[in-house]
């Protein structure tokens, strides 16, 4: 018997748009991540794409580069100077 298959090309797709602190980052910022509960770490924005839904950031203590998506639920602010 054939597995059932899911069309998913008919649903319509969410287009998620990045908070306003997100279109104000720039390449070099220092930032604050929240990559989850609990887990809050700091780093330098390293790209932005030109819509600003994605950020790449070095975090700090060598935890290497991250891509973050404005969708994924992370909180990444500009860090308090």
């Amino acid at each position: 018997m054939a597995k059932q298959r899911i069309n998913t090309d008919d649903q319509p797709l969410n287009p998620v748009e990045p908070d306003g602190h997100w279109r104000q980052l720039r390449q070099g910022d220092r930032v604050s991540v929240r990559l989850a509960p609990g887990f809050e770490t700091g780093g330098l924005v390293d790209a932005v794409t030109a819509d600003h839904s994605v950020v790449w950031v070095d975090l700090d203590g060598g935890r290497g580069r991250t891509l973050l998506h404005c969708g994924d639920g992370v909180e990444i602010r500009p860090h308090d100077s």
